[in-house]
């Protein structure tokens, strides 16, 4: 089945344009177009979606605090943040609000399609220059010893890093020497410990204890 797509933006010519990139992918279907939060809010109650493209940038509320919205009340909506800000703060906020995905306008299409299809599948994908940004924050307090009631083992910690970092499951198992089904489960153990629901928490709880040597 096709991946139904939403467009949050408010500038018009932008949203024409990329459903007319969208249109041409046989996998992708635009379901509906906004230009404001309180459209995005309206539109879902009458269209169902699989992903939702969000821009920053678009008032009150603006796209962060639609995303907090929507994520509280339609959890299984995946949102992929695109913006022209890439600061750390505002990757963070999206984060910490359930955003899946954060990549900048200046992204090219294959990027845009590869990110999209990774936030529809429950994944999260961040575009080279927020991947970056993110690794910068978390790089500049080195914390030796974190401090937490949640018992994690050494290896958990070392997965749960490079979880932050972006590297696949494959590529945190050739990384680390073990088997991609002992990195899922590792995965699975500390989604579990840590009560998250998805990546997304993991790299928002990696970002706030700055797990990075």
């Amino acid at each position: 089945m096709p991946i139904k797509v939403i467009i949050a933006d408010d500038h018009k010519i932008f949203r024409e344009g990329l459903k007319s990139l969208l249109e041409k992918e046989k996998d992708i279907f635009v379901v509906g177009e906004a230009e404001s939060g309180d459209d995005v809010l309206n539109l879902i109650k009458s269209v169902e979606a699989d992903v939702i493209l969000m821009d920053i940038d678009m008032g009150k509320p603006d796209g962060i605090e639609t995303t907090e919205k929507i994520k509280s009340e339609y959890p299984d909506i995946n949102i992929l943040i695109l913006s022209m800000m890439g600061l750390h703060d505002f990757i963070i906020q999206a984060l910490e609000k359930g955003a899946r995905g954060y990549i900048l306008k200046n992204a090219g299409k294959d990027e845009l399609l590869t990110a999209i299809k990774c936030v529809a599948r429950g994944d999260s994908y961040f575009s080279r220059e927020v991947s970056s940004s993110l690794i910068e924050h978390l790089n500049k307090p080195v914390v030796k010893g974190i401090k937490t009631d949640i018992p994690l083992s050494t290896r958990e910690l070392e997965v749960l890093k490079l979880i932050a970092q972006e590297y696949s499951n494959a590529e945190i198992a050739e990384k680390l020497f073990i088997s991609i089904r002992t990195v899922d489960t590792h995965k699975r153990n500390l989604l579990e410990k840590l009560r998250m629901k998805n990546t997304a928490g993991l790299v928002k709880y990696a970002i706030k204890n700055r797990l990075v040597e």
